[in-house]
C-alpha cells in the first residue's frame, strides 16, 4: 500500500535572450534532470570525431584500475592525427594516459587505453556500445575508441545521445576531476609530459567545468562541454559547428538566464504530513534544484509516495520524492525513516532507580 501526497510550487523567473546558431545540430541539456531545454536537430545521426573519447573515458574508469601501469604495444602505431606521441615500450600511469586522451585527444592514448583495458581494441568498442544501450543512447554505434573515420565509416551518434553520455559521466567524481583539468603533468619511464587542453571555453566563460573537442574532415568540428552556474548545471553539445566555442558560450549566456533553480527538495527542511506512522521522521539526503520558466512555474510539483510497513527501522528507504514538470519526472528521491527517541518519564526514571537501589540493599 502506498501513500501519494502531491505539493505545487511556484516561482518568478528571467526571460529569454536570442542569438544566431552556426551548428547543424545542437542540444542544451539540464545535467540534474536529463530535460532538454534547446534541440536543434538532435536526434539525427552523423559522425562525431574525437568526442568519442568522453566514453573512452568513463569506460576506463568502470571497468579499471587507474593506477595499473600500461606497457605501449605497437598498436599505437596504427593510430593517426592527435597524438600525444607515446614510444613503442613505453611505460605509464594508466590514469595519466586518461589525461592525454582528453586533454590533447591522443590518438595513440586511446588505442593504448583500449588494449589495457580489453585486451584489443574490439573487446573495448564491445564495451562501449553495450554500456551505450545501457544507459539509452538509441542512435549511437561505435567502431574504435578515439574517433577517426574512414570514407565516411567512423563512430556515428546524435548530439542528445553524447548530451545523454555526458550526464550520466558527470556523476562520477573521476570523470569530472578529468573532464574538468585544463593542463596536466604526467611522468612515463621515458619522458615528462606537460598537457594543455583543447577547450577554449575555459579562457571564454568563467562558468565553464569541463569539455572536450573533435574534428575529422567528414564530422567536421563536433564539441561536448559543460558549466555550473548558481547551482544550475548544464551540458551543451553541437556537430558540426564552425563557430562552435562562441556558440556554446551564447547557449550558456541564454539558457542561465532563462531558467532559475528553485530547491524543490531541502534535506535540511524536508517534512511530510502522514498520520500512517506514530513516532517516525522523515529525511533526505540530498537538495535538488529545479530548472523551471516562469511559464512553467504552475505546473512544477512534488509527489511524496510512502510504503507502509509494519515494522520500521533507522535510516530504511520509506518512500520516494518526484519532483514533477507536468509529466515529466525531473528527480527521485529516497526517503528515509528515522525513529523519534521517547524521553523517559519522571515516573520511568524512579522505577530505574528504585530496582537499583533493591539490588545493591540484596547484597
Amino acid at each position: 500500500m502506498k501513500k501519494i501526497v502531491v505539493l505545487f510550487l511556484s516561482f518568478i523567473i528571467i526571460p529569454l535572450n536570442s542569438f544566431a546558431m552556426s551548428a547543424e545540430k545542437a542540444v542544451v541539456m539540464d545535467i540534474n534532470s536529463g530535460r532538454v531545454l534547446y534541440n536543434l536537430n538532435g536526434d539525427d545521426p552523423r559522425l562525431i570525431a574525437s568526442i568519442t573519447k568522453i566514453m573512452t573515458c568513463l569506460i576506463t574508469i568502470m571497468y579499471s584500475d587507474l593506477n595499473k601501469t600500461v606497457v605501449v604495444d605497437e598498436d599505437i602505431l596504427k593510430a593517426y592525427g592527435s597524438s600525444v606521441y607515446l614510444e613503442v615500450g613505453e611505460e605509464i600511469k594508466l590514469k595519466d594516459l586518461l589525461y592525454g586522451l582528453m586533454l590533447r585527444s591522443g590518438n595513440d592514448a586511446a588505442t593504448a587505453i583500449a588494449n589495457t583495458v580489453a585486451g584489443s581494441n574490439e573487446n573495448f568498442v564491445f564495451l562501449m556500445n553495450e554500456y551505450a544501450k545501457t544507459i539509452g543512447m538509441k542512435n549511437t554505434n561505435f567502431v574504435n575508441p578515439h574517433g577517426l573515420d574512414s570514407k565516411g565509416v567512423g563512430n556515428i551518434s546524435t548530439a542528445y545521445d553524447m548530451a545523454l553520455l555526458t550526464k550520466v559521466a558527470m556523476q562520477n567524481k573521476t570523470f569530472r576531476e578529468i573532464f574538468g583539468t585544463t593542463n596536466y603533468k604526467a611522468e612515463s619511464n621515458l619522458k615528462t609530459y606537460n598537457w594543455v587542453g583543447k577547450n577554449k571555453l575555459f579562457g571564454m566563460y568563467k562558468y565553464t567545468t569541463g569539455g572536450k573537442t573533435g574534428y575529422t574532415d567528414a564530422a567536421k568540428r563536433t564539441l561536448v562541454t559543460t558549466a555550473s552556474k548558481d547551482n544550475k548545471n548544464l551540458v551543451i553539445v553541437t556537430l558540426n559547428d564552425p563557430n562552435d566555442f562562441n556558440d556554446h558560450k551564447d547557449l550558456y549566456e541564454t539558457y542561465f538566464n532563462k531558467y532559475e533553480a528553485i530547491l524543490a527538495l531541502d534535506k535540511n527542511n524536508f517534512q511530510v504530513e502522514d498520520t500512517f506512522y506514530k513516532d517516525i521522521n522523515f529525511y533526505i539526503k540530498n537538495d535538488y534544484y529545479a530548472l523551471i520558466t516562469k511559464e512553467e512555474q504552475k505546473n512544477l510539483k512534488i509527489e511524496i509516495t510512502l510504503y507502509k510497513y509494519d515494522t520500521v527501522y533507522n535510516d530504511i528507504k520509506i518512500g520516494e520524492a518526484k519532483v514533477m514538470l507536468d509529466d515529466f519526472v525531473l528527480h527521485k528521491e529516497s526517503i528515509y525513516a528515522k525513529k523519534e527517541e521517547k524521553k523517559k518519564s519522571e515516573k520511568e526514571k524512579t522505577s530505574f532507580w528504585s530496582k537499583i537501589i533493591g539490588w545493591f540493599k540484596s547484597w
